[in-house]
């Protein structure tokens, strides 16, 4: 019996000492360090090559093998902000799996760093009061399907409270998803950083999913009206008048901003879309041979604004589609910045103009 035992012992034993050089070790990616340098890891005895791509690096870097196969590198000092980023691996991307902080996106599988500033960022966690996100699901007649949505309530709302609020309908981009705004473009936290200092008015911020493939892009402008503002007003304490609702978005969400908010300004009168994608079938339907009534329409619309970086490759459409906008006398604010087609240029366009919603 003492040797059956001492065999079975000796079996588990082996097994376990095999599952654990199986097992990759532990390690930390990726670690910020004071300088905002970054130290990227990660674990393959077998990889030939490995490579840190980021909206942070001029051009993709390769990382360093040990003997126990851990490939790591540490990339010089970056500017304070949230970046995604990805290793390739052998010519395959794939996300840091040391790191939870996925970015929220259907097509592109990339993590996210957070490199604080010595200062607090505008999107960063700080002391102030802090608003609720809520993951809600409608009923899209439009559709006719259930879906999910994000709803950001401000601080201090009280669902049966007297006081009736504003909405801001946020649109993510082409590829994103309802969380990549709060996930990635933290526009919760920019909301409760903003009202705090009494910079932006409290508002409710409605972020639902963009994406109705297979169903044609129109129909989430009929979705958007028919279906998620009435949900909205029908379940929280918000004005229901115009001035008290706007639309923006980013990338294909700032073209279907501009299809939604344009078509119909007397239920939105506060519209801001960040560098449009504009190279679709509705918004050719909807803007070519367009002949508006300026003088109405710029009486309905309390803010039009674009935004665009100048290294983004939508940068010479959207000069085209502002001109196009002055041509027609319409009203707007146009925001050009250094940058590209970022999040990081997203989270600045949010910030300037929740600062501008109804006043």
């Amino acid at each position: 019996m003492k040797r059956i035992n001492y065999f079975l012992y000796a079996l588990l034993l082996s097994a376990s000492t095999a599952l654990a050089q199986q097992r990759p070790p532990a390690i930390s990616s990726p670690d910020v360090h004071p300088d905002h340098s970054i130290t990227f890891r990660y674990f393959s005895r077998n990889a030939k090559k490995v490579m840190v791509f980021g909206e942070f690096l001029k051009a993709p870097v390769a990382m360093i093998k040990d003997t126990s196969g851990i490939w790591s590198v540490t990339v010089p000092p970056v500017k304070p902000d949230i970046y995604p980023y990805s290793f390739t691996v052998d010519s395959v991307q794939l996300a840091d799996p040391s790191n939870t902080y996925i970015f929220a996106n259907e097509r592109f599988k990339r993590s996210i760093v957070d490199v604080p500033g010595d200062q607090p960022l505008v999107h960063s966690l700080q002391n102030v009061p802090h608003g609720k996100v809520s993951y809600r699901y409608y009923k899209s007649g439009t559709l006719g399907t259930t879906r999910q949505l994000l709803v950001y309530t401000p601080p201090g709302f009280n669902p049966n409270g007297k006081t009736n609020y504003p909405v801001l309908y946020l649109i993510h981009g082409g590829s994103d998803t309802e969380e990549t705004w709060t996930k990635v473009g933290r526009a919760n936290l920019i909301a409760d950083n903003l009202i705090a200092q009494g910079k932006a008015k409290p508002m409710l911020i409605v972020m639902p999913y963009g994406n109705v493939r297979p169903a044609p892009m129109p129909d989430f402008t009929k979705d958007m009206v028919a279906d998620i503002v009435p949900f909205i007003e029908a379940n929280y304490p918000v004005s229901k008048d115009s001035k008290s609702r706007a639309v923006a978005g980013f990338s294909v969400g700032g073209g279907q901003t501009l299809n939604i908010g344009l078509t119909n300004p007397s239920t939105f009168a506060y519209i801001c879309s960040y560098a449009p994608y504009t190279a679709t079938e509705e918004f050719q339907k909807n803007f070519t041979n367009w002949s508006p009534d300026a003088a109405k329409l710029n009486s309905q619309l309390k803010l039009f604004t674009i935004s665009v970086g100048t290294e983004d490759f939508l940068y010479e459409p959207v000069k085209k589609n502002i001109a196009m906008f002055e041509d027609k006398k319409i009203k707007l604010k146009s925001y050009i910045v250094p940058g590209g087609h970022t999040w990081m240029n997203c989270k600045q366009y949010l910030a300037t103009t929740l600062q501008e919603l109804f006043k």
